[in-house]
């Protein structure tokens, strides 16, 4: 779907009346294509005072090819700006967050990157020390409102379960590598329509790839609702970055999956997620075709829109089938009978609606806010087993179920965001790569929005 708008404005006179007018200004953002560096222009890293992790994200940058700008030389522009925040242990070392961001407000490149480090407030030493953490939020999501043309911020709180001494640089091999993929992932490309998200990286199984360009080969991933919109995108996505993408939808859908698993090499499964034997079904044909399934992906969903008053039951019983239940079912005899290994992923596709609730679409909110209870109660179960489990909550993406939407209200959700646009399925299906990632595994227990910081929610 066109957004035709956000061309206009791209135009000489759009730009003109944009500014004359005080009207949305969608940038143009900076998307992921193979062979990009992970990220344009140079990196300026900063530290407050007794921080932790200021030298392992130099050793990350600088392994990722990431230039880092000499705080000491004149300044310049720059692609990111990274900020070690760990050292605050109280309310007044918070200045030095703008020491370090207020001259440098103006000196980031369109489709720059914020990112800020701190520790888990549960886990600080003191009452006042997880005060200042928590403060950390405030600061992110204000700049990715204020820095503009595409600029993004992200704050992630990286756990000491894995430090050698509380107060150490060193992270164990899980908790590093999880954290470098974070980086990779919010530096570049891949991450252009995350903003003002609130990441946890912590204790887990996790492992480099040999190649950061295909940091799925080998893997055995699971699709569902792969025929079409953000399924049809995932599947690409996967397969691009080495996955055997098992991709599955209803046999209604069955031209449109199988020329999407014919796309990208994959294979195709026709099955309905609520008939009473599909669990059954699915594990076995993932055991006899495959022997386990590295990433569970579940995007299947409906929406069957009524206000509360005027909706029958079947539309809230359809929805809540397909949209949580059928995962609950399908987790449940998976892990059942093994087939998900130790680092496999479960990633489950959420929505803003479950965050902050629509009009009309009380079955659907109901649905994806238990898909976030879902996540909730099964990473700290799964965590013995190093299973990961993760969520994403997408805002206004450009499908053909937004087409469908009146115009005065499809503006109103594609403007409503700091990057004043909607998002492509895409985005939803890069922000999934990086969850899938083994090298994320240390990545759990986290929703993160693809929304463009949408102004709805949290």
């Amino acid at each position: 779907m066109t957004d035709r708008y956000a061309s206009f404005v791209q135009s000489a006179a759009g730009r003109a009346l944009v500014k004359r007018l005080g009207l949305p200004d969608p940038p143009r953002l900076r998307r992921h294509h193979p062979g990009d560096p992970l990220l344009a222009g140079v990196a300026l890293l900063g530290a407050a005072t007794g921080s932790r992790l200021a030298e392992p994200i130099a050793e990350i940058l600088t392994t990722a090819g990431v230039e880092l700008a000499d705080p000491a030389a004149t300044p310049q522009r720059y692609g990111a700006l990274l900020f070690d925040a760990t050292g605050i242990t109280d309310s007044t070392e918070l200045r030095q967050l703008y020491d370090f961001f207020h001259p440098q407000a103006r000196a980031v490149l369109p489709s720059g990157r914020v990112i800020v480090l701190g520790t888990p407030p549960q886990e600080c030493a003191t009452p006042r020390e997880a005060t200042a953490q928590r403060a950390l939020e405030g600061l992110v999501r204000s700049i990715g409102k204020e820095f503009g043309r595409g600029t993004t911020a992200q704050l992630v709180y990286v756990s000491r379960a894995g430090n050698a001494a509380a107060d150490g640089p060193d992270l164990s091999a899980g908790t590093h590598t999880g954290l470098e993929s974070t980086i990779r992932f919010l530096l570049s490309g891949r991450s252009a329509y995350v903003s003002g998200q609130v990441i946890r990286v912590g204790g887990g199984a996790a492992s480099t790839p040999a190649d950061w360009d295909r940091p799925l080969d080998g893997q055995v991933v699971l699709v569902t609702g792969a025929a079409r919109g953000i399924g049809a995108a995932l599947a690409k996505v996967l397969a691009r970055d080495g996955a055997k993408v098992v991709a599955l939808d209803i046999p209604a859908a069955g031209d449109a999956l199988a020329a999407v698993a014919n796309d990208i090499g994959g294979t195709a499964v026709q099955l309905d997620l609520t008939a009473p034997d599909a669990p059954t079904r699915l594990a076995e044909h993932l055991a006899s075709r495959h022997g386990r399934v590295d990433v569970v992906v579940h995007n299947a969903g409906i929406t069957r829109d009524k206000t509360l008053g005027r909706m029958d039951a079947d539309r809230w019983d359809q929805v809540i089938d397909v949209n949580l239940s059928s995962q609950e079912r399908i987790n449940d005899m998976l892990l059942e009978r093994e087939l998900i290994p130790a680092g496999g992923r479960i990633i489950s596709v959420s929505s803003i609606a479950g965050i902050a609730g629509n009009r009309g679409q009380t079955n659907y909110a109901t649905s994806k806010a238990g898909v976030i209870g879902l996540v909730d109660s099964l990473a700290p179960a799964l965590r013995e087993r190093g299973i990961s489990v993760n969520a994403v909550a997408p805002g206004f993406i450009e499908t053909r179920l937004t087409a469908r939407i009146p115009l005065v209200v499809r503006e109103a959700g594609r403007r409503m965001n700091s990057l004043a646009q909607g998002g492509l399925p895409v985005d939803v299906a890069e922000t999934i790569g990086w969850l899938a990632w083994p090298a994320s595994g240390a990545v759990s227990g986290n929703v993160v929005r693809v929304c463009g910081q949408s102004l709805l929610g949290a």
